[in-house]
């Protein structure tokens, strides 16, 4: 087992109200366009952990993490997670992470370049065990610990996260190990 730490887009931090399109922690979590480059890496029993993205007057703090529990094609997840599938919100707020129609073609809702398409829809990513900090207290302390925790998992020092793993890092199963018990004492309130 091994896993990937990465920082989500500009200003994605459920914690500061900034809503998270992707990944999305839920009964069922998933990773379903952003990072095809670690979608493509990981295996089935691999650890994604999530850091939000940057936005002024908040530390950037890990949200989360999810166990790979299967990858499927974005055609596949249109049909099994019909929740996920873009669409707008009644105040014109895009959500979901399904960028494909039925037919497989690129949803008129998404906004990225039809450039990269094609690896964008592979390798949609159905979580299993995961867990997310979603309390005001969850959040502060993640915000609080980040950086050391993050220093210690990646072995490298730096004064931000993207510092200290860039976009993203790979890490071994004994850190993935350690990100799980920081984040369930956080979690449990230890």
């Amino acid at each position: 087992m091994s896993g990937y730490v990465y920082i989500t887009g500009q200003g994605a931090d459920p914690g500061a109200g900034r809503f998270l399109k992707d990944p999305m922690f839920g009964p069922v979590p998933t990773l379903g366009a952003c990072m095809p480059n670690i979608r493509r890496a990981v295996s089935v029993g691999d650890w994604i952990f999530v850091v939000s993205g940057k936005i002024e007057r908040f530390q950037q703090y890990v949200i989360g993490g999810m166990q790979v529990a299967e990858k499927i094609s974005a055609l596949e997840a249109h049909a099994r997670f019909p929740a996920n599938r873009l669409s707008l919100t009644s105040d014109g707020l895009l959500v979901g992470n399904v960028v494909v129609s039925e037919t497989g073609a690129k949803h008129p809702l998404d906004t990225h370049s039809k450039d990269g398409f094609d690896r964008r829809i592979e390798n949609f990513i159905v979580g299993g065990n995961s867990i997310n900090l979603e309390t005001p207290e969850q959040v502060q302390r993640s915000r609080n610990e980040t950086l050391p925790i993050l220093q210690k998992v990646v072995g490298k020092a730096g004064n931000r996260p993207i510092d200290v793993i860039g976009r993203m890092s790979k890490i071994g199963g004994a850190e993935v190990d350690t990100m799980l018990a920081w984040l369930s004492d956080i979690k449990s309130g230890k």
